[in-house]
């Protein structure tokens, strides 16, 4: 196996066709077809299951994909170390995350690491804790932020703490209420976002035994609020995700205190490209004196 035959793996998996990977790296489909077939003859399993979608990743296929990963974003970082040494200073890197992330953080990320790294591209995906997690493991991105509670092992390095709070609409608890207890929220009506975007809030209802009676179920942060500003029910949500939230509903912190930890994870830290690593710190001291004005807020 070559260098060559891992990235058109790793192409094909990114694009979910041969005949795409074959018309980005420029080469002749029966070439992509032959690499492919030389792979999986060495190895001895198939490594993609075609389908009239497009292909997947056999078994054996997911068993290599993370060794073959690293491999593809250690060839990476060479070409951008060497990049760096020449003065070239040239880079890309790949960010994943989830909503509350993407409104509330990376657009200042974004402007500000321009301003210091102009020749280094930024490219964005948003999706749940689950698309982010699956983005690192098969190349996607280089470094996605998530909860710790669904980074699924990967390496994670903590940014902070968001605390869990609760949405209800203006008027709907009594005016001495000053934080929302488990109590408080039996029997209550609830607005839920999809396991996969909403882990923390689950492990939370788990753990009080809540019964979640759901009128409404959202896949984003904007449009669970929506709901509870038309009366559907309550919101559990992290404070993160609190942009703006409309007049007509209260936000109250919940008793006793609950948090998600909020990282960065990546496949691996040892093959970071520099400009991965150079993103990384800089989203490090972003979140930091971020936090530090959100606390003076308060």
């Amino acid at each position: 196996m070559t260098l060559l035959s891992f990235e058109i793996f790793q192409t094909i998996l990114e694009q979910g066709s041969f005949a795409k990977a074959a018309q980005i790296l420029h080469l002749t489909p029966s070439a992509i077809s032959h690499s492919i077939s030389s792979m999986e003859e060495e190895i001895g399993f198939p490594l993609f299951i075609r389908g009239k979608n497009g292909v997947r990743l056999s078994s054996a296929g997911e068993q290599v994909n993370p060794y073959i990963q690293k491999i593809v974003s250690a060839e990476d970082a060479l070409n951008q170390a060497v990049a760096q040494m020449k003065g070239l200073g040239a880079g890309k890197v790949s960010i994943g995350c989830i909503n509350s992330v993407c409104l509330a953080w990376i657009p200042d990320i974004i402007r500000s690491f321009g301003e210091e790294h102009p020749q280094i591209t930024v490219e964005i995906y948003q999706g749940s804790y689950s698309d982010v997690v699956e983005w690192v493991r098969n190349g996607t991105i280089d470094l996605g932020i998530v909860s710790e509670a669904a980074s699924d092992s990967l390496p994670f390095t903590e940014l902070t703490e968001d605390d869990l709070v609760a949405v209800v609409p203006r008027g709907y608890m009594p005016k001495s209420t000053k934080m929302i207890t488990p109590e408080d929220l039996k029997d209550q009506p609830f607005v839920i976002q999809q396991d996969s975007c909403d882990i923390d809030i689950i492990k939370y209802l788990d753990e009080y035994h809540l019964q979640v009676r759901a009128n409404c179920h959202i896949l984003d942060d904007q449009s669970a609020i929506a709901m509870v500003e038309a009366r559907t029910g309550l919101l559990l949500m992290p404070r993160l995700g609190l942009i703006n939230p409309p007049k007509d509903v209260e936000i109250y912190p919940l008793y006793p205190r609950h948090y998600r930890k909020l990282g960065i994870i990546t496949l691996s830290d040892d093959f970071m490209s520099p400009a991965a690593t150079e993103m990384a710190s800089h989203i490090r001291n972003f979140v930091a004196e971020y936090m530090k004005k959100d606390e003076k807020k308060r």
